[in-house]
């Protein structure tokens, strides 16, 4: 009797497991999809720093530096954490292009 316990009891694990799992990995895909968002919306401050309008050089390199912070925190990791990675190589590009559009316009 113990042991069929048991087994229901890893049976149950198992399950509550891979349900787990799952959630972890819709949350991070939802993540990287908004990471990217949040990086694409500099195309905006790019317009405005083209258009003559350059906005304050803190914001995009805070955010060119945090990408590549992130980034290099999920690429040296023992076991690359791909979703760390994506989500943030397109702020280390936009935050580059940024910075550079502030000063020529």
């Amino acid at each position: 009797m113990n042991s069929e316990t048991d087994k229901s009891s890893d049976r149950r694990r198992f399950i509550d497991s891979n349900k787990r799992d799952k959630v972890v990995r819709i949350i991070s895909e939802l993540a990287t999809i908004m990471c990217v968002l949040m990086y694409v919306s500099y195309i905006a401050e790019i317009k405005s720093n083209l258009a003559g309008n350059p906005v304050p050089l803190s914001q995009p390199l805070t955010m060119m530096l945090d990408a590549i912070l992130w980034t290099g925190y999920g690429w040296l990791k023992q076991y690359r954490d791909w979703p760390l990675v994506i989500s943030n190589v397109p702020g280390i590009f936009f935050g580059i292009v940024t910075i550079l559009t502030i000063y020529v316009h």
